[in-house]
């Protein structure tokens, strides 16, 4: 990596989780040393309590932002109360999207039908709150873009994160104006239909991320993922459009801070 390129944004992290709390401050320091300079941790990743730990990690941190909503796995545990919960956590400055939320129809963690309402319930949330709404979909394209497209009457604005699906779910989701952010997923070698998404996709539109700590791109995969490794993401989608990776880089962080109302550059560090 040279992190001599322009700033990046990792648009889609959990280092709230477990999985950090042994070397949290010194992955921030890898990011900001390879130009990562702005991160969204999401909350929802697991139990409720991720969400406070994200919002918490936040306030600690210049260039750190957070997210509040569960993941389609745990629609299932959702109370009434959890909801007044995460509505008025998303109340807190630092706040900038809704989610994850979403369907996951490959794993069907949660009964469909609960996924289905829990997903309905936070896009009605980020229509209230005018927040973006961050959303999982794995093998649910027609359903998700239903919900988006059922929702707040053109005005639900968000991301499908980690996209995986095809030209024709990525043509659907962009004419409802969503972005589209792509992972390590794009590195590895069985992807080549979802490079070629990539390469198509508006630039305007296209947002990266590592959903860390899962999905480390090559050359780090099988290892614990981390912000820093988004620059790999932003490599391989130049790489495919044929591009400068600073043009990739310049155009996902400008989609960022307008999709989630970011400030100008802000530098994440571990202080």
């Amino acid at each position: 990596m040279n992190p001599n390129l322009a700033p990046l944004i990792d648009t889609h992290c959990h280092i709230q989780t477990e999985e950090f709390d042994e070397d949290r401050h010194e992955v921030l320091a890898r990011a900001r040393e390879a130009g990562v300079d702005t991160l969204i941790v999401v909350g929802g990743a697991g139990d409720l309590s991720t969400n406070d730990a994200a919002v918490r990690l936040a306030e600690a941190h210049p260039g750190l932002y957070a997210t509040v909503g569960m993941h389609p796995h745990d629609a299932k545990d959702v109370a009434t109360e959890d909801m007044d919960r995460l509505r008025r956590l998303a109340g807190h400055p630092k706040v900038v999207a809704i989610g994850e939320t979403g369907l996951d129809f490959h794993y069907d963690n949660s009964p469909r039908d609960v996924q289905r309402e829990m997903f309905d319930r936070f896009a009605g949330l980020a229509v209230e709150t005018r927040l973006p709404i961050v959303v999982h979909n794995r093998e649910s394209d027609r359903e998700v873009a239903e919900t988006i497209r059922g929702r707040g009457g053109g005005t639900l604005r968000g991301v499908i994160h980690c996209f995986t699906s095809d030209q024709a779910a990525a043509r659907s989701f962009l004419d409802l104006g969503f972005y589209l952010s792509f992972s390590g997923i794009v590195t590895f070698k069985n992807a080549e239909g979802l490079r070629d998404v990539a390469r198509r996709v508006p630039l305007d539109r296209l947002l990266i991320e590592t959903d860390a700590p899962f999905l480390a791109p090559v050359p780090k995969r099988g290892r614990r993922n981390e912000p820093a490794y988004v620059r790999f993401v932003a490599d391989a989608v130049a790489r495919v459009r044929g591009v400068e990776v600073d043009e990739v880089a310049a155009a996902s962080s400008h989609n960022a801070r307008t999709l989630f109302g970011l400030p100008a550059e802000e530098t994440a560090r571990a202080s």
